[in-house]
């Protein structure tokens, strides 16, 4: 009789061993699961976008002869001193109390160096990072953690923290283990409790207080600083058009892929949409308002290379916003570390370690002893030199677009490898001139 060999066994599309351990975990422990970092499940990102370089039809401009600008004005609506920077690639708001201070003072050094802005995060401003950021903006977050008066004057911008992108519509949290009595005493919280920031500012409801408010702030500082206005990328077509008319000066879109210190894993995987389904629609809210490149647009989650940078611009961004990249840069999770790593249950590169506070690499803790293993000098060092390949590459693909400047990178200079891709960005599938989706709208 003959043997057939057994079918080897298969696993479930649907509950798959992580799937299976996720459901033993919280059947085990009554607890839902909390981690730092970004989604990491697959999601249309700007990978499935492609650039058309110059050929005979187009022009491409000479590298070592024919300039590419990069630099950005922000805030130039209604700011008396409007935001210059260099380059369009600036640092997102990371806390202290999420990050290190050595950490803070890197991103400023990086950034200052590089000619960009940082920005200070949940929890107040750190001298160290005013210190060696020549541009900072303030974030004013619901929670109103460390916001004085004073602060506000001190900053360059402001940014109004409605939304951010990893948790559209939920607040952040900071467990006890970082709440160290440098931490606590800036938030006035008791030392080593856990801290969840609330969802929503308490002062206002909806877009005619947010109005007020703005006003307020500008009456401040007055009307010196721009104001920015944040937003997680769940409704941006509706949440960028009344931030606009409530006066904001720049509109921060931040989508799924953007990382957070902590938060539920149900909320970082499940909630928000790609960044590249939102950029089209905030766009198109200001084209529909007038107010295309008179306010500006910073779009962030999951910028990682010069060719991010460049598509995210293509598809009509004035800036973009790194955080996870940037701690990279600085040199969290780096594999040297790995046997570190292994002892927290986790490896190098996973970057769901942020909320336990023992980053061996000093950057996501507040612990003296990890944190002093990590040189501010030479991680600023590294994140100018990031930032500088982020240009250079960014550059790179405008001239052979046939570009003087980033911001004349158009929608027309992109194709797209998948359907997804191409309906969120709004750009033909490569070979062909179909948009999926365009029916006369979106």
């Amino acid at each position: 009789m003959t043997e057939f060999p057994k079918t080897p066994p298969r696993y479930s599309a649907t509950f798959t061993p992580a799937v299976n351990a996720e459901i033993r975990r919280a059947a085990a422990s009554g607890i839902y699961d909390i981690r730092g970092g970004g989604t990491k499940r697959h999601l249309p990102h700007f990978d499935d976008l492609l650039f058309l370089g110059a050929s005979i039809s187009r022009y491409p401009l000479e590298g070592y002869r024919e300039k590419c600008a990069t630099d950005v004005w922000l805030g130039t609506r209604h700011a008396k001193k409007p935001i210059h920077l260099d380059i369009p690639v600036t640092i997102a708001g990371m806390s202290f109390g999420a990050l290190s201070g050595p950490a803070k003072e890197a991103l400023g050094r990086g950034a200052s160096d590089a000619g960009t802005s940082t920005t200070t995060g949940d929890g107040g401003m750190t001298e160290e990072e005013r210190g060696h950021s020549k541009t900072l903006v303030y974030q004013y977050l619901p929670s109103r953690y460390g916001m004085n008066p004073d602060d506000l004057r001190r900053a360059d911008a402001i940014e109004i923290v409605v939304g951010q992108g990893a948790k559209p519509g939920g607040g952040g949290m900071l467990l006890g283990q970082k709440i160290s009595d440098r931490v606590a005493k800036m938030r006035n919280l008791p030392k080593g409790i856990d801290q969840r920031s609330a969802c929503r500012h308490p002062d206002w409801t909806g877009p005619d207080d947010l109005e007020i408010k703005i006003l307020e702030l500008r009456e401040i500082t007055d009307w010196e600083k721009p104001i920015y206005v944040k937003i997680g990328g769940a409704r941006p077509y509706y949440d960028t058009a009344l931030a606009v008319k409530a006066g904001a000066d720049v509109v921060v879109l931040d989508g799924m892929q953007g990382g957070t210190a902590a938060t539920q894993d149900v909320f970082i995987e499940h909630v928000g949409m790609p960044i590249l389904a939102c950029i089209p629609l905030a766009v198109k809210a200001l084209q529909d308002l007038g107010m295309h490149r008179k306010v500006q647009l910073i779009v962030s989650g999951g910028i990682r290379s010069g060719a991010d940078v460049a598509k995210a611009m293509a598809l009509g961004a004035d800036a973009v916003a790194i955080g996870t990249a940037a701690l990279i840069a600085l040199g969290d999770n780096d594999p040297k570390w790995e046997e570190e790593y292994q002892k927290l249950g986790t490896t190098a590169d996973a970057y769901d370690d942020w909320h336990e506070g023992r980053d061996p690499t000093g950057i996501t803790t507040q612990d003296p002893e990890l944190y002093q293993r990590f040189d501010p000098v030479l991680g600023g060092r590294r994140l100018k030199n990031y930032l500088k390949v982020m240009t250079l590459e960014a550059q790179t693909i405008a001239r052979a677009c046939g570009k003087n400047h980033l911001h004349n990178l158009e929608p027309e200079d992109l194709v797209s490898l998948t359907i997804e891709a191409a309906a969120m960005a709004g750009v033909p599938l490569a070979g062909t001139s179909w948009i999926p989706g365009r029916n006369g709208g979106f």
